[in-house]
């Protein structure tokens, strides 16, 4: 019974040591360069969901805005304070000579009253620009003050549906937070994807419950030994009592 407990609570530490292992495996980030500022192109196409290479990565998007189709985000932070982001349509050249909508964060400001008039009054010349910026994932439609004309969310997929222009190549899954700030609005704050490890607590869990596993295996041993032990102390007290 030693043996076969013993042998129980080796299987069980070892299985405890692979939770453990996969728990940082999980947790492992692939070291990539997202400061260096590629092509838009090159990391993201139209019509096609945002990769891992894709998201927060800097890049440059050439292409023109689409007059009329810029509006005003609330609900943003910048710098731990609320307040509203302009967002335009970029109608982004691609290397095949299509375009393709892409959501532009232009900055951000405080007031109301002045990312309305931002969005009123940006984009209105049809000239060719290139507009450097994070690459970030889409964000889910959202589901509250939206017939009020209230936006709080970047969601392409809601976008398109209010731009006046399609775009032939269709529309990116994600959208860009511009590197510098248009006249009038301030810097949004896009840092650098974090590179920390986050480790899996489920498989720490499960490691844990494993452990318990071999503590219970070696105590079950004790505890069939000690019942043996009793039972022999008390057939020796049985037998004396007899012979007395």
């Amino acid at each position: 019974m030693l043996v076969l407990a013993l042998v129980l609570a080796a299987g069980f530490a070892a299985l405890g040591q692979w939770q453990l292992g996969r728990a940082v495996s999980n947790g492992y980030v692939v070291q990539r360069d997202t400061e260096s500022v590629v092509p838009l192109d090159s990391v993201a196409k139209p019509q096609a969901p945002v990769s891992s290479k894709a998201s927060g990565q800097l890049v440059q998007a050439v292409g023109v805005w689409v007059p009329g189709d810029f509006l005003v985000v609330s609900k943003r932070l910048n710098g731990g304070e609320s307040g509203y982001w302009v967002v335009g349509h970029l109608a982004a050249e691609l290397d095949s000579g299509a375009r393709a909508g892409l959501p532009v964060a232009l900055g951000w400001t405080a007031s109301k009253k002045e990312a309305q008039s931002v969005a009123e009054s940006f984009g209105t010349a049809a000239e060719q620009v290139a507009v450097t910026g994070r690459f970030l994932v889409g964000e889910a439609p959202q589901d509250s003050d939206f017939e009020k004309g209230e936006f709080s969310s970047v969601s392409p997929a809601a976008l398109i549906n209010l731009w006046r222009d399609t775009d032939p190549a269709g529309v990116y899954g994600g959208y860009l937070v511009a590197q510098d700030a248009a006249s009038g609005l301030r810097i949004i704050d896009s840092p650098a994807p974090s590179t920390d490890v986050q480790l899996n607590w489920l498989n720490i869990f499960y490691a844990a419950e494993w452990v318990v596993f071999a503590g219970f295996a070696i105590f079950l041993w004790y505890r069939l030994v000690r019942d043996a032990y009793e039972r022999e102390i008390e057939e020796s007290a049985d037998q004396a009592a007899e012979v007395n």
